[in-house]
């Protein structure tokens, strides 16, 4: 058998285990950095196959680091598992980890052949938080070679465009009055924020296309007949490239601060979670992955630009040559973060793009290394 056949064996090997592992995730889905049971189990089957795993791994409790191979380039793969309060794994991080490992498993047997090195990455907290970019600081990806994950979704994309993202903490602080009685003695909070609010929705009209500015409230007062002293407020700020989510900052936190000066509230704006940078695909590797999907009977679209979101696997493409394909789940017409999503993975279709997402990477990884095409890598196909 050629090395692409022992891959497909070892895969075959394990697939019902990982098919097991695919549906306890479903059923058992833990939110960011609270991944203990799943990071665990994931990073214990690996170890009973062979791999060198650390558990936990780079300062994070969920995270682990299992690789096979003994030196040579190291390719990443990197194992999402997180899911989201509510709606459980509604965007198919069950599918992305036993992929990964399914990757992984595949070439691990051959790995000392091909001269490299495989690390199955367990990465928590990507839907809030932004772990791979904890990661990043931490030095995982620092000797990297290459680094690759797949995602479910509705349709199959070869390189999908990641926007750029920041999250921030918006609050104003007034002074709480008697609406009725003395409404002139106090400073409306709650005014700062509608205020703000409309000074984006204004900023909206003269922004570009991809450029995304929204909300939510989540704390807007206490009580009808108080003026509000405190709000709170969540915005996400996206756009196509760093570069241009870095142009579209400022004007954001000059509306913001309009709104104060308006009001007569004090500001305060923070960062949450790790800021998102867009993602750089690889044309290299995304070239080698068409290939290998399209042997697989599924072939795979470039260019479609269906739609925006953000990873911090786009963290990652600006360190090291990535790739983040898309491959499609039938799930009836839902989309990521609804129920149905989440449904979706553990069907028949669920189960094909865990074997065609793992076998993908795997046949791209021993291409990579047969090829000798590493100093090929470092290229963009970014927007």
């Amino acid at each position: 058998m050629d090395r692409k056949q022992l891959a497909e064996a070892a895969f075959a090997a394990v697939e019902g285990d990982l098919r097991a592992l695919l549906r306890w995730m479903y059923e058992n889905p833990e939110i960011g950095y609270q991944e203990f049971e799943a990071s665990r189990r994931l990073s214990s089957f690996l170890k009973d196959r062979g791999f060198a795993v650390t558990y936990p791994a780079y300062g994070l409790e969920t995270a682990f680091e299992a690789t096979a191979g003994s030196e040579g380039p190291r390719v990443v793969i990197c194992c999402e598992m997180d899911a989201l309060p509510e709606i459980g794994h509604a965007c198919g991080h069950n599918i992305i980890a036993t992929c990964a490992m399914g990757a992984g498993i595949a070439v691990a047997g051959i790995a000392s052949d091909l001269g490299i090195r495989v690390s199955v990455l367990g990465t928590p907290a990507e839907e809030t938080g932004g772990g791979k970019v904890d990661l990043i600081r931490a030095g995982a990806f620092a000797d990297a070679a290459a680094a690759m994950m797949i995602h479910p979704a509705p349709y199959d994309e070869l390189d999908p465009s990641f926007q750029a993202n920041t999250v921030f903490i918006v609050e104003y602080f007034g002074k709480e009055a008697h609406a009725a009685f003395a409404p002139h003695l106090g400073v409306n909070a709650l005014d700062g924020f509608v205020q703000a609010y409309m000074n984006l929705a204004t900023l909206r009209q003269q922004l570009r296309p991809g450029d995304i500015v929204h909300c939510i409230v989540t704390n807007g007062g206490d009580a009808s007949n108080i003026i509000p002293s405190y709000t709170r407020s969540v915005w996400g700020v996206r756009a196509w490239t760093k570069e241009r989510l870095a142009e579209i900052i400022p004007k954001v936190r000059a509306c913001l601060d309009a709104a104060a000066l308006a009001t007569g509230c004090r500001l305060d704006v923070t960062v949450r979670d790790n800021p998102y940078d867009n993602m750089i695909n690889d044309p290299v590797m995304t070239a080698l992955f068409q290939s290998n999907s399209e042997s697989l009977g599924r072939p795979m679209p470039t260019g479609l630009e269906a739609g925006g979101g953000s990873s911090d696997m786009g963290n990652v493409s600006q360190v090291v040559p990535s790739i983040h394909p898309m491959v499609a789940i039938d799930a009836g017409g839902a989309v990521y973060h609804q129920k149905d999503f989440a449904h979706a993975t553990v069907t028949p279709s669920g189960e094909m793009a865990l074997r065609d997402g793992a076998l993908a990477m795997a046949y791209t990884i021993i291409d990579l290394a047969e090829q000798d095409a590493w100093d090929k890598l470092g290229g963009s196909s970014a927007e």
